[in-house]
């Protein structure tokens, strides 16, 4: 063990915060020039465990994983180090407690944690584990990380009541085994899935049982899988055996059981992904009237359990938090109301959402209950509902979705309907494949075509409308570019007013927008320039799509209040060159390697309407028809400063853009 002022590479140890059986972890600082000073965690495996080969690969690993990763709710890795043969990571210092620390002072108190708190804590952990599982690798394909290891000790609160996954220790990913392999059970006893005890293969599901088993402990103040021998808990989690939950005194509101239960599924198959527990968790707060932030009581229990001291001006607030309308006057201020009082007597002065929820058959024929009306409007607009499909509003008669008058605009507009209406007469159909998007576009724009563009890969659907050759309006049924998503991931609105704002959409038709606007959040002007970048952003992923099929019908409006995208289409279209993957530019270029490029008859615009780089300039300049793309690009190299997949960039656009041929 080493002591205080001790060193590991530029840090100085401060004290010891903890040990395990293979490593510790101690809190310690780096001193820089002029006053700096950054306080970090350290990790180190122990010197009894140096020479086990097995625990300083997967430390290794640890690190290569855990650089990767970048999210709000994630322990951040700074740094990773060897000083006299010591391995170490240098990590974000958590200053607060654990999940799991909490809970035994709760036990010894004789207290639980409120439900508001409850779902707040697993609802953090499961946007960070949505982000875990959907990481993907330098070649764009998904690392298949799944955590292995959530249990309370790895769900950290900061002082300021935020919620931090830590400890990818035993993570693992598509670039190793995802099985826990013969006689290698990982994982905190009492916190596996039935997968993981049974050595099979691991999905992001498995994560999500775990997570579901920490979401029972908090709401019945025991252990789910009971105490006793290792063998009987291990048979207990494989067999799925929660008669501790059948018998507890606790009262579980019933839409929390019937979402636990879900989660605890035996099949992985059956159970949410943990994006989808999150939204589920947020529904039923919505409906409960739960703010969305509520770190401020997860504040207070720490300071009442004595845990952590409670910093009234450090109570959790959003890094990018700025007055609006909704929190003007007094709130929070001279009359020293909490966010919570201040919110509760804001959310009076509307009339809000009904307090009923809808039923909707999906069309992939599941039946889904318990919906809240933005829940609602989201499977409408992503053709999970249509307009024949049939709603139930409460304790009404079912009727077809598009007799709802609050999903009217809905499904009134040509461009939120994902009926096959629109194409049945394209002009246009073909194949998508790497890259392959680019040149088609740049077709349409050049002919000044007016119509849509119709995307489709087999779980996603995109609608591109375009007026003269400029995309005006793109439609996605892609959840994570829903324009809430995109206003919270952007900061154009704090969680807790986007809130707001779905709760009263129904008195707006439906549009998030207007709702945003009536009550203050945003001005016109703001929204604008947020629907405008959204749409661009649906715009540009779409030529990241690898496989699929298109279609394009001509004439076709989308009936949409539109916000053009402010950058030229052909601008645009180098965007879109610049944001393809490597692999994807080397897949596209493959065919073309040893053919001769030389400037195209006819340009469909000029190089300077792209507004490239000086270095692409160039470098298209000398395609004078003596030269193959291979040695172009190897030229380019040794010539212009260039590197090999800039000068594929650019030789990329000049094809698909028809500036170069190659014969």
């Amino acid at each position: 063990m080493i002591g205080p002022h001790s060193r590991l590479g530029d840090y100085e140890i401060e004290e010891r915060l903890g040990a395990g059986g293979m490593a510790e972890v101690y809190a310690a600082k780096r001193v820089g020039p002029h006053g700096f000073c950054k306080r970090v965690a350290v990790k180190r495996i122990l010197p009894s465990a140096a020479e086990d080969a097995a625990f300083v690969r997967m430390f290794i690993d640890e690190a290569s994983l855990a650089a990767r990763l970048s999210h709000p709710n994630i322990v951040q890795v700074f740094d990773f180090g060897e000083d006299v043969g010591e391995l170490f990571l240098a990590m974000e210092l958590v200053e607060g407690t654990s999940l799991s620390r909490l809970l035994r002072a709760l036990v010894n108190r004789s207290e639980s944690m409120s439900l508001q708190a409850t779902l707040y804590v697993i609802a953090q952990a499961a946007r960070a584990l949505d982000y875990v599982h959907r990481v993907r690798g330098d070649d764009g394909e998904l690392l298949g990380l799944v955590h292995r290891d959530v249990s309370p000790g790895n769900i950290l609160l900061t002082r300021t009541g935020h919620v931090k996954l830590a400890d990818f220790g035993i993570a693992c990913s598509r670039m190793a085994e995802r099985h826990t392999g013969k006689n290698d059970l990982r994982g905190k006893l009492g916190y596996m899935s039935p997968e993981q005890v049974q050595s099979k293969l691991l999905d992001g599901k498995s994560d999500v049982f775990t997570l579901g088993v920490v979401l029972a402990e908090l709401l019945i103040g025991e252990p789910l899988f009971g105490a006793g021998a290792q063998l009987e808990i291990l048979l207990r989690i494989r067999d799925v055996d929660l008669r501790v939950l059948d018998s507890t005194k606790v009262r579980i509101p019933s839409d929390v059981r019937r979402l636990l239960r879900q989660c605890l599924r035996a099949r992985p198959i059956e159970r949410p992904d943990a994006r989808e527990l999150a939204q589920k968790i947020e529904a039923i707060c919505a409906r409960r009237g739960f703010v969305a932030d509520a770190s401020s009581a997860i504040c207070q229990l720490m300071a009442r359990t004595e845990l952590c001291p409670l910093m009234p001006d450090e109570l959790a607030s959003e890094g990018f938090a700025r007055p609006t309308s909704l929190f003007g006057g007094d709130a929070g201020g001279a009359t020293g109301k909490t966010l919570e009082t201040s919110t509760a007597a804001i959310v009076s002065i509307f009339e809000m959402a009904p307090k009923h929820s809808y039923a909707a058959d999906l069309q992939s024929g599941q039946r889904v209950r318990d919906v809240t009306f933005p829940e609602l409007v989201r499977l409408a607009t992503t053709g999970e509902i249509e307009a024949r499909s049939i709603v139930q509003r409460g304790s009404e008669a079912p009727t077809p979705a598009q007799e709802l008058p609050e999903l009217s605009r809905v499904f009134s507009t040509p461009a939120l309907q994902w009926s096959q209406d629109e194409i049945r007469r394209p002009r246009l159909r073909g194949d998508l494949s790497a890259a392959s998007l680019l040149p088609i576009v740049n077709s349409l724009a050049h002919k000044r075509e007016t119509g849509m563009l119709y995307l489709e890969d087999g779980k996603r659907r995109k609608k591109i409308y375009f007026i003269d050759g400029r995309p005006d309006f793109v439609a996605s049924t892609q959840r994570d570019e829903m324009l809430g998503q995109h206003l919270v991931d952007n900061r154009v609105c704090l969680p807790l007013e986007l809130d707001m704002a779905l709760a009263v959409m129904p008195q707006h038709r439906g549009r998030l927008g207007d709702a945003l606007v009536n009550l203050g959040v945003l001005r016109p002007v703001q929204l604008y320039r947020a629907v405008a970048a959204q749409v661009r952003a649906r715009y540009l992923d779409a030529f990241r799509w690898r496989r699929g099929h298109f279609l394009y019908v001509r004439d076709c409006c989308s009936g949409e209040e539109t916000y053009p995208i402010e950058q030229d289409a052909h601008v645009l279209m180098r965007d879109a060159c610049l944001s393809l993957h490597p692999s994807e530019l080397e897949a596209a270029l493959a065919p073309l390697w040893e053919k001769v490029l030389r400037s195209a008859h006819g340009l469909a615009a000029s190089l300077a309407a792209y507004q490239v780089p000086d270095g692409w300039i160039w470098l298209l300049a000398q395609a004078r028809g003596d030269q193959t793309v291979g040695s172009l690009c190897a030229r380019a190299a040794l010539q212009s400063g260039l590197d090999t997949e800039d000068a594929m960039r650019a030789i990329f656009l000049g094809i698909s853009c028809r500036l170069l041929e190659a014969v």
